[in-house]
C-alpha cells in the first residue's frame, strides 16, 4: 500500500497523526477508490495511543496506515504540547461524512461488527439520512473467535459485495486487529475501524450530544453514562500524562497496565 505524501504529521510516541483538514481527508478517500488500490485509515483515539506501547501490533498498524485520523481531544491536545495544529475527525464523523459525501458518487458500503442485527439497522438508518447511500453488505461477527471455515465465508461475502469501503465495528484493538488479519484478504479500496460508531448511528447506545464531543468531554459523558467502563476513561488520561512527559523530555515511562490479557488478541511486549 503507497503513502500519502505532503501531509502535515505530528509523531507521539513514534507514530503518526494526521492533521489534515476534513474535506482533504474526503478527497483522498475519492481518489483511491477511483485507483481502486487497498488502503485503510487509523482512527487514532487516546485509548488507542494508551495501547500502542503497550500491545506488540498497534504502532506498526498506524505507521502503516494511509491516514491515522484524530480521534480524541486528547491526541489533539498532545499535538499542542509538541507544538502542532492536530484537527479531530473522530470515526463517528468520518462514517457520516463518507455517507453523505459519496451518496451521489455512489460509493459502495460493507458494514461489519456490531451485535447481530445492528449493521442492518445502521444501513437503514443511514440510506433514510442520505438517499442514494449504496450499502452492498453487512455482517455481524459472533462474540468468539471464528472457525477458519466462517472466516472464509466472511471473506468471500465481502469480497463478493464489491465494496469500495469497509466499515469495521468491534472496539479499539479489536477492531485494528481485525484489519491487522485481514487486510490482505479483502478486496476493496479502505478498511476503517469506527467502534462505537454503528450502534450510534444504529441507535442502540446513546452517544454524547454534539457540544460535549465539542469541547472535548465526551470522556466524562461516557464516565457518567456508563462507570463500568472507568478504565477506558483512565487509559485516556494517562495517555495524555505520558504524552506530555514524552514531549518535554523526549520519552515517558508506561505508567502501568490497566487492561492486560483483558482483551482477547493482545500481544504484549
Amino acid at each position: 500500500m503507497s503513502k500519502t505524501k505532503k501531509i502535515e504529521t505530528t509523531y507521539i510516541f513514534g507514530v503518526p497523526v494526521h492533521g489534515l483538514p476534513q474535506k482533504d481527508v474526503l478527497r483522498i478517500i475519492e481518489k483511491n477508490i477511483i485507483s481502486k488500490t487497498k488502503k485503510y485509515i487509523s482512527i487514532t483515539s487516546g485509548e488507542l495511543m494508551y495501547n500502542v506501547r503497550r500491545v506488540k501490533f498497534l504502532k506498526d498498524f498506524i505507521n502503516n496506515a494511509e491516514l491515522s485520523l484524530s480521534d480524541s481531544a486528547s491526541v489533539s491536545i498532545n499535538g499542542f504540547f509538541r507544538g502542532k495544529k492536530i484537527n479531530r475527525f473522530t470515526g463517528p464523523k468520518l462514517l457520516l461524512e463518507c455517507s453523505r459525501y459519496g451518496a451521489n458518487k455512489k460509493w459502495k458500503h460493507f458494514f461489519c461488527g456490531g451485535a447481530d442485527g445492528v449493521a442492518d439497522l445502521l444501513s437503514e438508518k443511514l440510506k433514510k439520512k442520505y438517499p442514494g447511500l449504496h450499502t452492498v453488505g453487512t455482517y455481524c461477527p459472533p462474540f468468539r473467535q471464528l472457525t477458519l471455515e466462517e472466516e472464509e465465508e466472511m471473506i468471500k461475502t465481502i469480497n463478493q459485495s464489491k465494496a469500495d469501503i469497509l466499515w469495521i465495528g468491534l472496539g479499539v484493538v479489536k477492531q485494528e486487529a481485525w484489519i491487522n488479519k485481514f487486510i490482505h484478504r479483502v478486496n476493496v479500496s479502505w478498511v476503517v475501524g469506527v467502534g462505537g460508531a454503528f450502534d450510534y448511528y444504529a441507535g442502540t447506545m446513546q452517544r454524547c450530544p454534539d457540544w460535549v464531543s465539542a469541547i472535548g468531554m465526551e470522556w466524562l459523558y461516557r464516565f457518567v453514562k456508563e462507570p463500568w467502563r472507568y478504565k477506558r476513561s483512565i487509559s485516556v488520561f494517562v495517555f495524555a500524562f505520558e504524552g506530555l512527559i514524552e514531549s518535554i523530555f523526549g520519552k515517558a515511562p508506561i505508567l502501568g497496565d490497566l487492561f492486560g490479557a483483558q482483551i482477547p488478541g493482545w500481544q504484549k511486549k
